[in-house]
Parts: C-alpha cells; structure tokens; sequence
C-alpha cells in the first residue's frame, strides 16, 4: 500500500482508464465501418437511409459515452510523484518496442562517436600543426630526443566569433540553409544529416566526395577561411546536374553526371575523368 501512495497514481482508475480507452477505440472503429457499409442491404431507397442515419447516431452517441468516461476517469488516475525528477530524459524509457526504435542505445553510441571524433580531432590538429613533412630526416632525427613530447590539442574558439563567422556565411550564400546549434555545451555543430544514406548512386558519391573535402580544407588557424572555402566547394554542386564534364565534354557518363569538383578552380569532372 505504500508503493500505491509513493507511486501518486490510483492503479484502480487507471486500470479502468486503459478499458476506457479500448472501449473509445472499439466505438470510433464502429463509426468508420459504417461509413464504409454505407447504405447498402437494404430493401428500399428511404429504408436504407432511415437505418443508415438512424445506426450512424448511435455509434457516435457511443463515441460521446466513451469519450466523456475517459475523460472522467483520466481524472481519478492522479500524477506521478516527482520526487526523483529525471526531467526529458525520464520519456526515454517510455518506448514499448526498442527493437523498431532503440533510441536510448543511439543516444549512448552517439555520444561515445562525438568523444572519439573530438579526440582524434585534437591529434589530426596537433599532427598537422607540426609540419614535420617539410623538415628533412637529419633535422627530425637531431633534434627528436630535445623536443618535449607535443600533447593534442584542440582549437578553442569563442562563440560569438564562430556565430559571426556562421552568421556571414550565411549571407554570402543566400540559396543555402545552414544551422548552428550547440547539443554539448559550447561545441557547436552545423546541422548536417550524417546518418542517412542516399538510396541514389549519384549523391552516394556527392557525398563520399564531401568528405574528401573536409580533410583537404585543412587550415588550424584560420578556421574561418576553412569553413568558408569548404561552403563555396560545396555550393558548387547547384549545378550537378546541368554541367558537362570539363574533360571529355558530356554531360553523363555510365548513366551518371559528373559528380566531382576541383578543389581549387570548382569545374566539374566525371571521376574517370579526372585522373
């Protein structure tokens, strides 16, 4: 008896609350089985309208009966206690069928993906912030036992500035949606969908290009510049599918446009073209 009152929820009335529920839908269903019986078996024309009317009245009567008796009980059943409040986070585990709709586990994996992508994010920046690739074998071999161990680091910005830089982007691309929210404190996010996979072959391979594009706009200290160029990269592809391939001239090729752009000058190019 102690759950019950810890509980605050009058189990009886909610019992009867989920009949009345099974009852409503029981009526409404009646309802639209005889709009679709419609007036037929019948002997005559004012026979057949009279029953129609006079069945079509009663199922919504009962329809009104149901509905007033769940609104009556709906307020007998009482709230829930809220004494260990989980706030949104509580609905998740209102899900009845987590095979069709594992949202709490995709939540969990989303959230272990952000923490590597930040992570490894740091090493790439402090990889590429080296240079090393322009010092010769001698020099890195000297001076290798004299340079501290260099730790990863991650470019902070504040975030009026990536607001600002955003909010101009935006302006220089009119045609372009571009949204900016911020899931995890003051990282922010441009809204892009990373999840779906086109079921088209051609935008199979927009987007596999894309991310090419992503590791070659590299440049740690001007992100600005970055972000700018990778948007002018990308918003050359309004024109996907009424540029020719600057190669060979034709606009298909296997039944598909020429998907890739040059990073520098933007023309368009089939990819076995392009090589």
């Amino acid at each position: 008896m102690a759950d019950v009152v810890n509980v605050g929820v009058n189990l009886e009335a909610f019992s009867q609350a989920i009949s009345g529920i099974q009852a409503l839908r029981s009526s409404v269903s009646r309802v639209f089985e005889s709009l679709k019986d419609g007036m037929k078996n019948r002997e005559t024309l004012e026979g057949r309208e009279k029953q129609f009317i006079s069945e079509f009245q009663d199922n919504l009567q009962a329809v009104n009966r149901d509905l007033n008796e769940l609104e009556r009980l709906s307020g007998l059943v009482g709230r829930p206690s809220e004494s260990h409040p989980l706030h949104n986070s509580g609905l998740l585990s209102l899900d009845p069928v987590q095979d069709k709709t594992p949202l709490y586990s995709q939540l969990l994996q989303a959230y272990k993906w952000s923490n590597k992508l930040q992570y490894h994010a740091g090493l790439a920046s402090s990889l590429l912030n080296q240079q090393s690739l322009k010092r010769s074998a001698n020099q890195m071999g000297a001076s290798a036992k004299r340079r501290p161990k260099v730790q990863p680091s991650t470019l902070v910005l504040p975030p009026q500035y990536v607001d600002d830089v955003i909010s101009r982007i935006g302006r220089m691309f009119p045609d372009m949606t571009i949204e900016l929210f911020r899931p995890n404190g003051t990282s922010a996010v441009l809204l892009l969908d990373i999840w779906t996979k086109s079921q088209y072959q051609v935008f199979q391979k927009v987007t596999d290009h894309a991310t090419t594009a992503l590791l070659h706009y590299q440049l740690p200290q001007m992100p600005d510049v970055v972000v700018r160029s990778f948007m002018t990269w990308l918003r050359s592809y309004i024109k996907l599918f009424q540029s020719s391939c600057q190669r060979c001239g034709r606009f298909l090729q296997d039944g598909l446009p020429p998907t890739w752009r040059d990073f520098r000058t933007l023309e368009a190019f089939h990819d076995t073209c392009r090589m």
